[in-house]
């Protein structure tokens, strides 16, 4: 049995649309411990209170994997680059459609949120995807994080945020991911 840690980002309350639910339940069928959050203040969110959160769940047992989307792939660059409990001992981790910095400073319930300085070695496995068009990244994911960071990185065509917006419902590729870490990552079928 592997553990799961799901983070969604800002704006989102877990709609049973979403691929991020979709994959939960999947995961859940399937016999592994899934810890899928509802993080505080979803439409107006603190950095240090999700801090906090993300803090609780590694220290209740770190998860073998953590998959985190939109602004909690940033949440988790901040956990990394403040020495976090717990983030060295996850076996691995998907950053999904990380936004960025200029388009956090846009809206101020999520300017906080914007990424430390990269001047740190993420502590395990990881690997970036996002939308080669995705709106909210206008710069691009390899650019902003993926090079800097020298992370493996997967930009898939025309999949935007890879929200619901963008057709992110059911997302099989994510869940082969999760269940072997040498499948491709592909845009959903």
């Amino acid at each position: 049995m592997t553990a799961y840690l799901i983070l969604h980002g800002w704006q989102n309350h877990r709609p049973e649309g979403h691929w991020q639910h979709w994959l939960a339940d999947r995961l859940g069928e399937l016999g592994h411990r899934v810890t899928y959050p509802q993080l505080p203040d979803p439409d107006d969110p603190d950095l240090e209170t999700w801090l906090g959160e993300l803090a609780r769940h590694l220290a209740e047992g770190p998860p073998h994997v953590v998959l985190a989307h939109s602004a909690s792939a940033v949440l988790w660059l901040h956990a990394v680059a403040r020495g976090t409990a717990g983030v060295a001992d996850v076996d691995r981790v998907l950053l999904v459609s990380p936004p960025s910095a200029s388009v956090l400073a846009r809206y101020p319930e999520v300017a906080g949120f914007a990424p430390p300085p990269l001047e740190f070695t993420l502590p395990g496995p990881t690997l970036l995807v996002a939308g080669d068009d995705d709106p909210y990244c206008p710069e691009g994911a390899r650019t902003l994080y993926g090079d800097p960071l020298d992370l493996p990185t997967r930009l898939l065509p025309g999949a935007g945020h890879l929200d619901l917006d963008a057709g992110y419902g059911p997302w099989p590729a994510v869940l082969e991911w999760c269940l072997d870490p040498a499948a491709e990552l592909t845009s959903r079928p």
